[in-house]
């Protein structure tokens, strides 16, 4: 059984910070599903409950299997200029258990310059289900990052990672076509 996801930020005792953003959520599939779902770049996209996260840059991406691996992928959002690509830093990895990067931007050298900001999934096995933890941090954001974000930090609304999660729980859930 599903159950809604609840934005535990404010009370959750390992991220007591305002510049972090947690929600949980229990789905109804094996950590092994849903980690094979987060640890393939070309569904990125359908943990994304808007339009912000487009494809992955490659067409057929090899999946995240290491702490130091890089995975691109296309984004839009108009108050950053439209189109752009996220190169993201595998930052934290348990097979299965848990999943993390650190997004990044490419200049026009080609080199990737991170934001300060992270995305983790940690799951955990809660009866038939599995309990998703996501996280969102910001605190080794630079404050000049801070200001350029033109709508501030984070750059999304409270319910967002609530969003995210039932994204997540809609792709792993879904009966495959016939």
């Amino acid at each position: 059984m599903t159950t809604p996801a609840t934005d535990q930020t404010a009370d959750h005792p390992d991220h007591p910070d305002q510049d972090v953003r947690v929600a949980v959520r229990t789905i109804d599939a094996t950590p092994e599903q849903i980690f094979a779902l987060l640890a393939d770049p070309s569904r990125h996209h359908e943990t994304e409950p808007g339009e912000w996260v487009r494809d992955s840059v490659e067409a057929n991406p090899e999946p995240i299997t290491a702490v130091g691996q890089t995975f691109a992928v296309k984004m839009h959002q108009a108050s950053l200029g439209g189109d752009y690509t996220m190169v993201n830093r595998v930052t934290d990895f348990v097979a299965g258990r848990t999943i993390g990067w650190a997004p990044g931007m490419l200049s026009r050298s080609g080199r990737v310059t991170e934001g300060g900001h992270t995305w983790r999934y940690d799951l955990e096995p809660d009866g038939a289900g599995t309990r998703v933890t996501l996280t969102y941090d910001w605190r080794a954001m630079s404050q000049a990052t801070r200001d350029w974000m033109p709508s501030g930090m984070p750059p999304f609304p409270p319910h967002y990672l609530d969003a995210s999660l039932a994204a997540l729980d809609r792709a792993v859930t879904a009966t495959p076509p016939a």
